[in-house]
């Protein structure tokens, strides 16, 4: 089953379960509509890694806010963002842990060849890692492997 198909019957399931899936019918609507706009702009019919990359664009976001809420002391707004992390993560692949992330940015530079500079390795790490990896780490152990 396709992820836009998992997603449309997970909505359907939400919204039979009323106020339990009240969370859940929100952020699957939210997925959907940016699955949609995203259609609709670039003029495409989404395949499986092109929905992975809304759904990581979507739990960054939420991960950006739980930062943002936890420095503020709002209990009631944190409560409610992990919640939809949670919703977001039944979705997501798993991630890949740091060793992983090593080995691949290895056979990046070794791919590379004569032409190893930052852009390069990434160019080639970032198709392999999409939505497995935070961008923030690859780019920490790219900068430390190249160093």
């Amino acid at each position: 089953m396709s992820l836009k198909d998992q997603l449309k019957e997970d909505m359907k399931t939400a919204m039979k379960a009323r106020e339990e899936g009240k969370v859940a019918l929100s952020v699957i609507r939210m997925v959907n509509s940016a699955i949609k706009n995203t259609e609709i702009n670039d003029k495409v019919e989404l395949d499986d890694a092109g929905i992975l990359g809304i759904l990581a664009k979507e739990m960054k976001t939420r991960q950006d806010s739980l930062e943002e809420f936890e420095k503020a002391g709002r209990e009631d707004l944190i409560v409610h963002v992990k919640d939809e992390i949670t919703v977001l993560q039944k979705y997501m692949p798993a991630q890949l842990t740091e060793e992983e992330i090593r080995t691949i940015v290895k056979e990046a530079i070794v791919e590379c060849g004569d032409a190893v500079n930052m852009g390069n390795v990434m160019k080639h790490v970032m198709p392999h890692t999409k939505g497995r990896a935070d961008g923030k780490i690859v780019n920490t152990i790219v900068k430390e492997l190249l160093d």
